[in-house]
């Protein structure tokens, strides 16, 4: 079959479909279709994952280094870094980050390449033991698996967001069998605006990934939890301190891995990011062995362990190992490296996300505090395996400021839900200590920096949807600064406007002139050749750059209360003048393409 009789069966499917089925029963459709592919990426992803880590770990001692270590992690981060730069050529880093970046500035469109290339990149960099997680990536595939389908099908810039938002809900629940968590992530953390007709898409590619991995994997829980101890009330207070603590845990793991990005950044030469991040990752690795990968075994470990012999099996390989009295130092270093190791990973051009770290810091700092409140002898007895799971639910409340998130998912993962009311308060007072010193989550704080995330505050949201450079209006006669009355008094009659920009040779805007200015002026012929433009010139009251963020230039008009302003490029050079009418009326626009119905 030729392409143009693709196209044109396409077209017909196309037509034959808006005449039969409504836009809402398609997109429930579609949402079925995004919630199928992206179950069947998360299990390609896993079972890659899988497979390399065990073809090149099955041999290792348990009870002695492996020098391996030092190698892995380095290839790995040079192989993805070769994939990403020389086939995919474009930054696949930082997938939610890039997903709320689509739908705020991109109108939801997101590339081809991301259906393919994170499964690809991530499964090299983990299998090879980078310290990342494999679920950012996952969720990048799944919201590009549905904006592109959008695409196909040419659906509207809502249907659009929606499918983005199914796609990351279907990533969620295929990857971790988690559908209420794939739900309430895309809700919490990408920002999608809860209303019924938003709930059944989303409900539905959770649901339908869900029972995917259920089919193919099996209907057990992600990570085998047997409770052994039943919450006792007597246990909230530690509870409570135990939320407090993580949130202080997820502080220093964002505040660490901002400071750690913005080190890798200032180096262009992407072999200086590898030999920096390689050396410093297969170093850690080394030392400590849990760092290998998604740490998900050690996650098992502690989960399940009954008492020091079996969790000392977590030091296994390590210089640690043998001696069980060091348990609690291992685990400390290994939460206080952990940043080090997931930084050096992404920064050296590995691909990976923040999900299976923070499950793993979570895990450990719950264990410690329990293990360590028990040895010293308090009155209360913390279960460690209990106290490990409160730990997983609340370092991810803190770093992804999403306490439902973090309930849900640990209760599903684990099978954890006679403990829902110890997870919800581990959770609450995580996201309470460190929205205290972060108003943002790790994702969402670089673009809120830049103005360019969407919230879900509607008024804010629809501004960010804006953006300068589409209410720019270029109707405006121009004049120069030595120009005569005369002259000017013919430009304002061939002017529909009363605003006048005064520009010199370079095209930069050096002042304005308004009509009301000149009109006292304009009947009286003999003064065309005595005055000139800059007898009427006036600075303007603000100037906008085209980069403004929209609630940047509503700031700028409610300060100077002007009508106009002129808006210059990023080197100052002028462009136009954006209005409030024409601002306004972009307003309405948005805000009716963005309403329910």
């Amino acid at each position: 079959m030729g392409m143009s009789q693709k196209a044109s069966w396409f077209l017909r499917f196309t037509q034959w479909r808006e005449q039969h089925i409504g836009t809402k029963n398609f997109t429930l459709i579609l949402a079925v279709i995004v919630g199928l592919f992206s179950a069947f990426a998360a299990l390609v992803l896993k079972s890659l994952i899988h497979f390399i880590q065990h073809f090149l770990t099955e041999n290792f001692s348990t009870d002695e280094a492996n020098y391996l270590y030092l190698l892995y992690p380095v290839a790995g981060i040079f192989l993805a870094g070769l994939f990403i730069r020389y086939i995919v050529r474009d930054d696949i880093g930082h997938g939610v980050t890039k997903i709320l970046y689509a739908i705020s500035r991109k109108q939801a469109r997101i590339r081809p390449h991301n259906m393919y290339s994170s499964v690809v990149a991530s499964s090299i960099t983990i299998g090879f033991g980078g310290s990342v997680g494999a679920e950012a990536p996952i969720v990048l595939t799944g919201s590009a698996i549905g904006s592109n389908l959008g695409k196909l099908f040419r659906v509207d810039a809502r249907t659009m967001m929606l499918l983005v938002g199914c796609g990351a809900a279907g990533a969620v629940a295929g990857i971790f069998k988690a559908p209420i968590a794939g739900l309430v992530f895309t809700i919490e953390v990408l920002l999608i605006d809860l209303t019924m007709s938003s709930l059944m898409p989303l409900l539905i590619s959770s649901v339908t990934a869900a029972t995917v991995s259920y089919i193919a994997t099996g209907t057990e829980a992600m990570f085998r939890f047997s409770l052994a101890n039943t919450f006792a009330m007597e246990r909230i207070p530690y509870v409570i301190l135990m939320g407090i603590i993580c949130g202080f845990v997820s502080l220093y793991f964002s505040e660490t891995m901002n400071k750690l990005e913005d080190v890798f950044r200032r180096f262009k030469n992407p072999y200086v990011k590898l030999l920096i991040g390689g050396a410093t990752l297969s170093l850690l690795i080394f030392l400590f062995p849990s760092l290998y990968g998604e740490g998900y075994e050690t996650i098992e470990l502690l989960l399940n362990g009954r008492d020091s012999m079996e969790w000392s099996a977590a030091m296994e390989g390590s210089f640690f190992y043998g001696h069980s009295q060091m348990l609690l130092i291992y685990l400390s270093l290994v939460v206080l490296f952990k940043v080090f190791a997931t930084t050096a990973t992404n920064g050296g051009g590995g691909c990976g996300g923040i999900f299976a770290p923070s499950l793993f810091l979570g895990c450990i700092t719950g264990f410690v505090y329990s293990h360590f409140c028990n040895n010293i002898g308090i009155s209360v007895y913390l279960p460690e395996n209990n106290f490990a799971l409160f730990g997983m639910a609340g370092l991810m409340s803190g770093v992804m400021h999403a306490p439902l998130t973090g309930i849900f998912l640990i209760a599903e993962l684990t099978g954890g839900y006679d403990l829902f009311l110890p997870l919800m308060i581990t959770s609450l007072f995580s996201y309470l200590t460190i929205r205290v010193f972060q108003s943002h989550s790790i994702y969402s704080m670089r673009l809120a920096k830049k103005g360019e995330l969407l919230t879900h505050d509607k008024d804010q949201s629809i501004l960010t949807l804006m953006r300068t450079e589409n209410v720019i209006e270029k109707d405006f006669k121009s004049a120069t600064i030595d120009m005569e009355l005369g002259q000017l008094t013919s430009l304002i009659s061939e002017s529909r406007r009363n605003l006048f920009p005064v520009l010199n040779k370079d095209n930069r805007l050096v002042g304005i002139v308004q009509l009301d200015d000149v009109r006292h002026y304009m009947f009286r012929s003999e003064l065309y050749h005595r005055y000139t433009v800059d007898k009427f010139m006036r600075e303007p009251l603000a100037r906008l750059s085209v980069t403004d963020a929209m609630d940047v230039v509503m700031r700028k008009f409610d300060e100077t209360r002007a009508w106009n302003l002129p808006v210059e490029d990023e080197e100052g050079r002028y462009l136009g003048f954006a209005s409030r009418s024409k601002i306004f009326n972009e307003y309405r626009k948005i805000m009716l393409d963005y309403s329910d119905e």
